[in-house]
């Protein structure tokens, strides 16, 4: 190449290009880039050192970097995701190629404490000045790297296992450094020790992890050390969970911000799980359906033109709630062992770990444990927008048995139909309970269950663990028909025709017929083959303890 090519705001003026002792020719140009001429051409393969000189007082626009106070005492500070890291250094602001380590050394007066990424490696004081050198020896996307100056305390904390234990180095604002803090803090820890017996050890244990105090109303998963408006333990589960989802594994285009912020957000609510128990959980789970399905519309993954837009890709209801949800509901289709493992698997993928990730990615890694395609699921909860409303009926449906009818509705016209695994708790007169999962693949579908009582109410998705809305249960009153509890199933069938009856009957023989009566298959199975049926209607009759029954069943 000849030319190489900076994202910079053109409100910092660039005086000088340096490589080595040459000065090279630029252009600052109003796409906010900084354009450099190489005095040759650089070939592939090969690398040179240029040091650009620029100055000014970065924008405010995107409130990359903060110039404020703190009880009358200055304070600076950076938070440059998505796009504000242009607005106060040159770097390559995009999200395919991470820079491989870097260096920072940030000059100021001496009686503060200055802040980045990395470890601390030196600090040398010069007249009235202190010059603090970091080192961060890891991939770091431009956006995560981040610097902060105040007059902060330092509050010191060990976390990990050896031989990877690690420092939490705490910079603090010496008002905000109370006893009450210093307890909050105290969960890092322990959050750190669930994450790390979950997934993996903590991904920068070569170095530390840590908070600093910053003006912003949130928090900042910078690496190594985010940035902490308070100290609340949703907030450090949030930001330490980046860590791994977000700063190890970065999302590979805005568009897939939900890889950063469902799981961080996931991660958090893991937290309350574990922590607190299973009712604090499901209380939870409760709220972030509750706000995701306060609009009808809206979809995890973004459209390109919804990329550009710093509120949508930071959408709490979407990009975070909607995004932990779906997570959530991968683990109940897929169950616990599963679930963790791909997500450990995806987290070790040299082809992602501390680069860059798209949803497909995730998709590749749980599928390969399920072992099963996911491509609906994605389709229908991250790809497209809305949620379900369910309607559940059920009803006693002879001795030992309850019939489940499920059919629903959807909010928003980009899904036909939402498949998915439903829980159901049926209850009876003596405050039994029995729980059962419905795998639900079609509107209106029919489940003939066994339960060891007689049933006297229903409760769909008791745990709240499916994003739904305005569902209604009731309980029928319908009288048992053993003929209608006798069900065929696919129907129409491609491979294998499943036989389901009551727990109290039994099958004697089965003999399906062709259009023409004539005998193709005989068998005392529920289950069998019906390959070499041609396409087309046939016939089924179920010989029973109980009698003989007609079914029709096409074949596909």
């Amino acid at each position: 190449m000849s030319t190489v090519t900076f994202d910079l705001t053109n409100v910092l003026v660039v005086s000088s290009v340096k490589l080595g002792t040459t000065n090279l020719t630029f252009l600052q140009n109003t796409n906010d880039e900084l354009v450099i001429t190489l005095p040759s051409t650089q070939l592939a393969g090969t690398s040179q050192t240029i040091e650009i000189n620029y100055s000014g007082a970065p924008a405010t626009g995107e409130q990359a970097f903060t110039a404020s106070t703190h009880s009358g005492t200055p304070v600076i500070y950076t938070l440059s995701e998505p796009f504000g890291a242009r607005d106060w250094w040159p770097c390559k602001q995009d999200l395919n190629d991470k820079i491989n380590s870097i260096d920072v050394y940030i000059t100021a007066p001496s009686q503060y404490v200055s802040v980045s990424n990395g470890l601390e490696i030196s600090q040398v004081i010069t007249g009235s000045n202190k010059i603090t050198h970091f080192q961060h020896n890891y991939p770091i996307p431009a956006y995560l790297v981040a610097i902060a100056v105040t007059n902060y305390s330092i509050f010191n904390q060990t976390a990990g296992t050896a031989p990877n234990d690690f420092p939490i180095v705490n910079y603090i604002y010496p008002e905000t450094l109370t006893p009450a803090v210093q307890t909050q803090l105290a969960q890092t820890p322990l959050i750190m020790n669930l994450f790390e017996t979950l997934f993996e050890v903590y991904p920068f244990h070569n170095e530390k992890y840590g908070h600093a105090q910053f003006g912003w109303g949130g928090g900042m998963e910078h690496t190594t050390v985010s940035f902490m408006q308070n100290f609340s333990r949703g907030l450090i589960a949030h930001e330490l969970a980046h860590q791994w989802f977000g700063d190890k594994i970065t999302c590979g285009t805005w568009k897939d911000i939900w890889l950063n912020e469902g799981f961080a957000t996931y991660l958090s609510s893991l937290v309350i799980e574990n922590f607190d128990g299973n009712t604090a959980f499901i209380a939870n789970k409760n709220s972030l359906i509750n706000n995701i399905t306060s609009q009808t519309n809206g979809s995890v993954y973004l459209t390109d033109t919804e990329a550009q837009n710093v509120g949508r890709i930071f959408s709490s209801r979407l990009s975070y709630n909607k995004g932990a949800m779906v997570l959530n509901m991968l683990r109940l289709k897929m169950g616990d062992t599963m679930f963790f493992q791909a997500l450990r698997n995806y987290l070790a993928d040299t082809n992602l770990a501390f680069k860059y990730a798209v949803t497909s990615d995730l998709k590749y890694h749980l599928e390969a444990v399920y072992g099963s395609s996911l491509t609906e699921f994605f389709n229908d909860w991250v790809f497209n927008q809305g949620y379900p409303t369910y309607n559940i009926t059920a009803q006693n449906w002879g001795a030992g048995q309850a019939k489940i009818t499920v059919s629903q509705t959807q909010s928003h016209s980009s899904v036909s139909f939402f498949e998915m695994p439903i829980p159901v708790r049926l209850t009876g007169a003596g405050g039994q309970t029995f729980d059962t999962i419905l795998e639900n693949t079609t509107n209106n579908q029919e489940f003939i269950i066994s339960v060891p009582f007689a049933i006297t109410g229903a409760n769909f998705d008791p745990e709240k663990d499916i994003i739904s809305k305005n569902n209604t249960v009731t309980l029928g009153n319908e009288n048992f028909d053993l003929e209608k509890a006798i069900a065929l199933y696919p129907n129409p069938v491609s491979n294998e025709l499943h036989i389901q009856i009551p727990s109290n009957i039994s099958i004697e023989k089965v003999i399906i017929f062709n259009s023409l009566g004539q005998k193709t298959i005989e068998s005392n199975e529920l289950d069998f083959s019906v390959n070499q049926l041609s396409s087309g209607v046939h016939f089924v009759q179920i010989q029973t303890s109980e009698g003989t029954f007609h079914k029709k069943i096409i074949k596909n």
